[in-house]
């Protein structure tokens, strides 16, 4: 496996790291497991975040007494000073550690910088050079304000959706990021669940020295699917680039990744979830979008036109007793809607 280096944080580590976002969704003993497996298989590097309930707790409990062989980044969503310091607290407290390896400001809507008025980069600041924290980063969805935040040089990391899903204007992200000598850290390499193959995703990231993707990991045949890396480098030879052109072609385009950065919507319609609804019915079992909650949630807006980059879904809420979702037309780019044509979910 290849090792990556983040920019000018020297932190050295296999290009395969450990999203620790998933874990919050299994029990603690089933989370120690994936972790210690995780690491037995030679994942050195763990994000996770304060916004993660329990994660941070569950990597805290898996690697009691050996923090010295590994590498923690944790994030804030804190936008003041006082919430900077109770997160950061909470934070270490939760990993059992007296450090971060990285502390990133979680998903920035701007470019926090010194005298801007809101104290968040003197706090990082202050953290580093109090030695609670040895790096300093941002995550972003927005790709000009990780632009502005990579040119600012203040930060040591970036963290940014990255897959083979990506634009051009991503590519020139990665590439003015090892320019700036600033770590690249690669989120939702399998963009929100619409990639299924792990390795035409590994063998595409692998091909930038200078990114470390992170990969959302919830159970241990996940796991073992990224370990396998370990022992072989993913060759993008032309039958891996011929289907990573296949499935740009199919979904590339309007695409949402769902961070949710529209949200919240006045008018209580999940517009994330909406601008991504044709693809994940196509690319995702379709349980995860008939629960209650998702049910209840469609009533807010019982006449919803949903369009994605090839199709047109439109949601008819006939009852709240029985709510039923009903793809009345679906039209992709090649085929014109069939008159009265239904499928039910």
């Amino acid at each position: 496996m290849k090792q990556v280096t983040l920019g000018k944080t020297n932190i050295t580590t296999p290009q395969n790291g450990f999203g620790a976002l998933p874990i919050q969704r299994v029990d603690m003993n089933t989370a120690v497991d994936i972790l210690h497996r995780a690491y037995e298989g030679g994942m050195t590097f763990f994000d996770t975040a304060r916004a993660y309930s329990d994660s941070e707790e569950k990597l805290g409990v898996a690697f009691n007494g050996m923090r010295e062989k590994i590498f923690i980044a944790s994030k804030t969503m804190a936008k003041n000073p006082e919430d900077f310091w109770i997160q950061l607290d909470t934070t270490l407290t939760n990993l059992k550690t007296d450090y971060l390896d990285i502390y990133q400001l979680h998903c920035v809507p701007q470019c926090y910088e010194p005298g801007d008025g809101t104290g968040m980069y003197e706090c990082l600041k202050s953290a580093k050079q109090q030695g609670i924290v040895k790096h300093i980063g941002v995550t972003a969805h927005n790709i000009e304000t990780a632009f502005k935040c990579v040119n600012s040089g203040l930060y040591e990391t970036m963290q940014f959706p990255f897959s083979y899903l990506c634009s051009a204007r991503e590519i020139e992200l990665v590439n003015l990021c090892k320019e700036k000598n600033v770590g690249f850290i690669a989120m939702k390499g399998l963009a929100g669940g619409l990639i299924h193959n792990s390795n035409a995703a590994m063998a595409y990231i692998s091909q930038y020295d200078n990114v470390l993707p992170i990969w959302g990991i919830q159970k241990m045949e996940e796991l073992e699917q990224w370990l396998q890396f370990m022992d072989r480098d993913p060759v993008l030879d032309q039958e891996t680039r011929n289907f990573i052109a296949k499935e740009r072609t199919e979904l590339v385009g309007e695409f949402c990744r769902g961070c949710g950065y529209c949200m919240p919507c006045p008018q209580g319609i999940l517009i994330n979830n909406c601008a991504r609804m044709s693809l994940m019915l196509r690319r995702a079992p379709s349980k995860a979008w008939l629960t209650k909650e998702m049910q209840a949630a469609a009533i807010a807006s019982p006449h919803t036109i949903l369009k994605g980059p090839h199709t047109t879904l439109l949601l008819l809420i006939h009852s709240p007793m029985v709510i039923r979702q009903k793809i009345v037309s679906i039209i992709s780019p090649t085929k014109a809607p069939t008159k009265n044509k239904t499928t039910n979910l």
